[in-house]
């Protein structure tokens, strides 16, 4: 009987030890961050992605305590940095931050699945962390102030144009369904990044372009360039001036654009849940609001079945638009 109390007690003392040099889900969230943890910016550097990257990344640091790393992967239209994230570590180590081209550049890319990623599935949303409304802005000279007169320029033969920051961008997106949905056909001009697009369009190069408030507001301030439409089914409060696509008639046509961050499919539940609260407070802070609004974005904030949602409609709808008007990208 002594000898099985003994092998008993070995066994029970084996088991609680067992159990505590293997950690549960909350014990090793209640440990993270341990060491420094990668952002993946699926961009260049310099451009809204990227600076907003940068912005959040170093709130976050300091609240976490450890170095928050932006690491720039830039290639096919993100799809490069995108599936990097996919395949790394389920660990909280490796995140993705990233624009809405996110969910619709495989379908307009028309990449296999082994050099993609899986949209819906291969991901746990993390937090939807702004908004950014798109505008279409058109040349003084371009002869028109209103998006009637522009569609009316178009069918009346005169030539009229729009830049985008690529094919297959939202920007593109919405300018072909409006194009669509007015039956005009003005013709599209795609550029490598909204750089370009916003130099041209300022230039007269361009009559028209379809970008996002922060690269443009100065030029409109200036009287260099004439606001015609935002994208987004509501007016921004950063335009509030600026009619909706929707007020002129054009009712299903609404595209806009957001950022979020995201962790690789099976990141435990617990680092999630610890990410999401502190990118909704830095979100909510005033100097971040502040940074926020000179790249013509909104914070936005919530649970991460808020972003997991909004990903999941886009490619629903975007993606049924992609196809219908056969939109791709080179």
């Amino acid at each position: 009987m002594n000898v099985d109390r003994r092998l008993v007690l070995a066994a029970a003392l084996a088991s609680l030890a067992a159990s505590t040099l293997a950690p549960t889900g909350a014990m090793a969230a209640e440990a993270y961050p341990s060491k420094p943890i990668t952002v993946v910016v699926a961009y260049p550097p310099g451009g809204d992605t990227d600076a907003i990257a940068r912005l959040l990344a170093d709130k976050l640091s300091q609240r976490l305590k450890q170095p928050v790393m932006i690491d720039n992967r830039a290639g096919a239209g993100g799809v490069v940095g995108n599936t990097f994230v996919s395949r790394a570590p389920a660990d909280g180590y490796t995140l993705l931050f990233t624009p809405n081209p996110f969910t619709t550049a495989p379908m307009v890319l028309k990449l296999a699945p082994k050099a993609s990623y899986d949209v819906l599935n291969g991901f746990e949303p993390i937090i939807k962390t702004a908004t950014q409304p798109l505008l279409l802005v058109a040349h003084p000279g371009a002869g028109f102030k209103t998006i009637p007169e522009m569609i009316a320029a178009a069918k009346a033969g005169k030539a009229v144009n729009y830049a985008s920051p690529g094919a297959g961008s939202p920007m593109h997106v919405v300018a072909e369904w409006l194009n669509r949905s007015a039956g005009s056909q003005i013709t599209h001009v795609p550029y490598r990044g909204v750089g370009p697009s916003v130099t041209d369009v300022v230039a007269g190069h361009v009559s028209t372009a379809w970008v996002t408030l922060g690269p443009v507001a100065q030029y409109i301030q200036q009287g260099k360039l004439v606001p015609l439409a935002v994208g987004d089914a509501h007016r921004s409060p950063l335009m509030p001036g600026v009619p909706t696509l929707v007020e002129y008639g054009y009712k299903d046509v609404v595209v806009g654009a957001w950022n979020g961050f995201f962790a690789p499919k099976g990141t435990p539940k617990d680092i999630v849940t610890l990410l999401n609260s502190h990118l909704n407070e830095i979100v909510k802070m005033p100097d971040v609001v502040e940074k926020l609004a000179t790249f013509g974005a909104l914070p936005a904030g919530g649970a991460p079945e808020v972003l997991g949602k909004t990903n999941a409609s886009d490619f629903e709808v975007m993606g049924k638009v992609i196809k219908e008007l056969g939109i791709t990208a080179d």
